[in-house]
């Protein structure tokens, strides 16, 4: 029998935070409910967790800034935001701290279940359709997918799992135009205005780390989508 995953949910309205729990653990995976940022910036450091759930707008510390402090250490372990339905802008400046997914309130259960379910199966390596290289090489960089390992001439760093899922398209597709609607549904899982706008957050990041090699660039194709231009990398 498989150990259950460990999610830890961070959740200031009790009846929707007790929901959650109750839903979740009948679901199988392994749930602990916090109800504060500051208790929930407690649980993660004294626990292994496989996924967080965190709602934006909670007292003692919001949800992006645990999110901030969380990000600074770890660039691994998923992020799933929970916002307000009238506040849906949040959901730009919450994938520029690291999310991996946002969900909208109210939702229901099956919702959040599929999305959790999604980023795991992204979190957790799930092979690509196509074999891959294990090391992508390009102009004077190179990128360990499994790893989620991005090395320019400036050094090496860790990437988030969209940043990495979305640099594994665009490395499998180099030279080559990535249509947009490809890379959203791949990445984010369908091509809604706010994906869009979230996938832009992302290529903007992409671009910035890959500024550290003048022998790389991300350029826009428009009406298409994105090209990674580059020559192969050094033998």
């Amino acid at each position: 029998m498989s150990t259950p995953l460990k999610l830890l949910v961070v959740e200031d309205d009790p009846n929707l935070g007790k929901l959650l729990l109750e839903y979740l653990r009948a679901k199988e995976y392994d749930a602990t409910l916090c109800t504060d940022g500051q208790e929930g910036k407690r649980a993660y450091e004294n626990g292994a967790f496989d996924l967080l759930v965190l709602d934006v707008m909670m007292p003692l510390k919001d949800g992006f800034t645990l999110a901030k402090e969380i990000r600074a250490k770890d660039k691994a372990t998923p992020i799933v935001f929970l916002t307000a339905k009238s506040m849906k802008e949040d959901t730009i400046k919450g994938f520029e701290i690291g999310a991996d997914d946002y969900i909208t309130k109210p939702f229901s259960m099956e919702e959040l279940l599929l999305r959790i379910s999604a980023v795991l199966r992204r979190a957790n390596g799930a092979l690509p359709k196509e074999p891959e290289p294990e090391e992508y090489s390009f102009g004077g960089s190179s990128f360990d997918p499994r790893k989620q390992i991005l090395t320019t001439p400036e050094g090496s760093r860790r990437l988030t799992t969209k940043e990495t899922d979305l640099l594994r398209l665009l490395c499998a597709n180099r030279n080559d135009v990535l249509e947009r609607g490809h890379a959203l549904r791949e990445v984010w899982g369908n091509d809604s205005y706010f994906n869009g706008r979230s996938m832009d957050v992302y290529i903007a990041k992409l671009r910035k780390y890959l500024q550290e090699d003048p022998g790389v660039e991300i350029i826009n194709v428009h009406g298409k989508g994105f090209r990674l231009l580059a020559g192969p990398g050094p033998e």
